[in-house]
């Protein structure tokens, strides 16, 4: 077996035995962030059947994934890294999922984009939960706003995304991040990755992000 299959069966047995443990029902997803690595690291997950994959980068989730799509539809790409404006016409014809959506100027280009070639991209808003200056993502207290905007403009979101600071215990963004997302009546949350993901789906995160712990260390 493969080491990065074998690394993705020991991460879905971890989040199992986890929720087992704490009597919790949720179904988490592993998005396998394949952003640095070549297509031959990621082609036995690919073989075994594995759905979510994440990108940081438009243009090498074009090259990386264009032809493999086309005998592979079972895939979803997912854009986890900040999407500019001037990418989102190629980020809506090749990504499922975009959860990095944090101002009204996004939004709306996607929307525009997105009616052009009559398909809709489920959306994450990015929340920067930690107020971090220097982290993308709106201010907790402006996601109902922006949410209501997106609604509006006719963007499916479906729910919220975070990255919290790191250094310190990321179970209190967590909680707070799935008082948010209730609040607001979603159902998705994109948080966790492989240093913290345990926590996340402790507090119903559905979405893990998860690399370096399925593929290895990125040069």
């Amino acid at each position: 077996m493969h080491n990065t299959l074998k690394n993705l069966f020991d991460i879905q047995n971890n989040i199992k035995t986890h929720l087992n443990k704490l009597n919790i029902k949720n179904n988490s997803k592993i998005i396998a962030v394949s952003k640095t690595f070549k297509i031959d690291k990621i082609l036995p997950l690919i073989e075994h059947g594995h759905v979510d994959y994440g990108e940081n980068k438009v243009q090498e989730a074009v090259e990386k994934w264009t032809e493999i799509r086309k005998k592979n539809s079972h895939i979803k790409l997912h854009m986890i890294g900040k999407l500019q404006t001037n990418k989102v016409k190629f980020a809506v014809q090749i990504f499922d999922y975009i959860h990095s959506v944090d101002s009204e100027k996004l939004a709306r280009k996607i929307a525009d984009e997105q009616s052009k070639i009559n398909k809709k991209i489920k959306i994450f808003l990015q929340v920067n939960i930690g107020d971090e200056n220097q982290k993308s993502g709106i201010n907790k207290n402006d996601v109902k706003k922006l949410f209501s905007l997106s609604k509006e403009i006719g963007l499916n979101v479906i729910g919220l995304m975070c990255i919290p600071p790191i250094n310190i215990d990321p179970e209190n963004y967590f909680a707070e991040m799935n008082k948010l997302k209730k609040g607001l009546g979603l159902c998705e949350l994109s948080m966790g990755m492989s240093s913290d993901y345990l926590k996340a789906i402790k507090h119903l995160s559905t979405y893990v992000r998860i690399g370096s712990s399925i593929f290895g260390p990125r040069n």
